[in-house]
């Protein structure tokens, strides 16, 4: 047997092995259940990753819930998109800009209460399969909103309902009742030579 052939036989051997270990860990996992979903850290691609799982949704025949917290002031792709799909998703951007550009606490905490009522609702829809409330962890950061009671009204929706929240800083309460949590690492951004926030890519 040519070194080429012994080879691609022991690749094959081990890609086999490979191969029923998956099959048996996968033949394992039977559960299925509504998944609260977290996306944090400083990193980009927090709301892009939970707008991915918006879009497979749809493709499921699945309805969706959009409810932002903190954007609003700025018209985005994203809702663009989903407006062409209005039986499938309700894109809602309900807020007024970053806190530092509101500079108005007792508005940002009315806005944030506003939000949170809507998004409440759609948790109890059982016409909705997914709620992601976009940017909740930024409100949560400032005491805009009490996480107990945020908590409580995630951790009481249906078996079936994922709830996907995004922003930096989660509370660990939050991250403790996920069942998935991913904190974006931020490596490199443009942003830091210079380069500002370009459509398609932040917008």
């Amino acid at each position: 047997m040519s070194d080429e052939a012994d080879l691609n036989a022991k690749h094959n051997a081990k890609m086999a092995k490979i191969q029923a270990a998956r099959a048996k860990i996968m033949a394992e996992r039977q559960i299925e259940k509504g998944l609260l979903i977290v996306h944090t850290g400083t990193g980009k691609g927090k709301t892009t990753a939970a707008l991915g799982m918006v879009c497979r949704a749809i493709g499921h025949g699945q309805k969706v819930a959009v409810i932002q917290f903190v954007k609003g002031a700025l018209k985005t792709g994203e809702k663009v998109v989903f407006d062409a799909f209005p039986d499938s998703v309700e894109f809602k951007p309900m807020g007024e800009g970053f806190t530092w550009d509101t500079q108005d606490r007792a508005r940002d905490i009315a806005v944030a209460r506003e939000a949170w009522e809507t998004v409440k609702a759609r948790i109890a829809d059982p016409e909705i399969d997914m709620v992601v409330c976009d940017e909740l962890n930024i409100v949560l950061r400032y005491d805009y909103l009490p996480v107990d009671e945020v908590l409580e009204a995630i951790t009481a929706r249906a078996d079936g309902k994922h709830v996907i929240v995004t922003g930096r800083n989660a509370p660990q309460a939050l991250i403790d009742a996920a069942d998935l949590v991913t904190e974006m690492t931020m490596v490199k951004h443009p942003f830091r030579s210079g380069v500002k926030a370009q459509a398609g890519i932040e917008f």
